[in-house]
């Protein structure tokens, strides 16, 4: 059994007054991809700013490798070895790709991967030839790699994936999947939202359905996949 690497026990958490989470639980373990799944609106996003700390929980828990982080800030949380990828990209749109990655730089720390320009170059083939590119004249799906590169600069252990295929063109949503693919195969942890069945199966282990604030499906993406009732009910549009 591999060790849990995140794991997230009765989160809640609130816009004002509006109640958007109500008692999140999942787990993701060293190694595995794990997809958090739902329509418009269900909660994704925020399930994972509150693990992040950009939207404070009213109450749960939340550990990383075993800490509890629920209540620290996003930067300290940022520095234990959790990545965060927005769903809106905000990479420096005046800086190059290059200065972009450096923002992202931390120190290695313990068995998680290394990342260095070249090896991020060698997973995003596109970046390589527009180093000196600032990230406003870059297209969304090289904007995307971008922010997850310099995610990876940071060197993290598990990185938080938001709608990572959405707006991209098929062919970039396919090198994104082998992109998230590799991640694995280097040991880290990936949890991504997503509205997108066809690549959440493409490169989950297993899948979370949120609905409502709620989650009301845990199992393998096999599990899920086997049954078109649960689609139907919480993910078709």
């Amino acid at each position: 059994m591999l060790p849990t690497m995140l794991q997230v026990k009765d989160l809640h958490a609130y816009y004002g007054r509006a109640h958007i989470l109500q008692g999140v639980s999942l787990e993701a373990q060293a190694g595995e991809v794990v997809a958090l799944l739902g329509r418009n609106g269900a909660g994704k996003s925020t399930a994972l700013k509150a693990i992040m700390g950009l939207v404070p929980p009213a109450r749960g828990e939340v550990s990383f490798e075993g800490k509890r982080i629920e209540r620290l800030p996003p930067y300290r949380i940022a520095r234990l070895g959790l990545g965060y990828v927005p769903e809106e990209r905000r990479i420096f749109t005046d800086l190059t790709v290059m200065e972009n990655l450096e923002v992202g730089r931390q120190a290695g720390r313990g068995a998680a991967p290394v990342w260095t320009e070249d090896r991020l170059f060698a997973l995003f083939p596109n970046l390589a030839g527009m180093r000196d590119r600032p990230g406003g004249r870059m297209s969304g799906g090289e904007q995307q790699m971008l922010t997850i590169a310099r995610t990876l600069m940071g060197n993290p252990r598990c990185v938080l994936l938001d709608e990572p295929s959405e707006g991209l063109a098929p062919i970039i949503v396919e090198q994104m999947a082998q992109s998230i693919r590799t991640l694995k195969g280097e040991g880290l942890s990936v949890l991504l939202c997503e509205q997108n069945l066809h690549f959440s199966q493409a490169v989950a282990d297993r899948a979370y359905i949120i609905e409502k604030g709620q989650i009301r499906f845990g199992g393998t993406m096999a599990e899920l996949a086997s049954d078109a009732s649960l689609r139907e009910q919480y993910l078709s549009v």
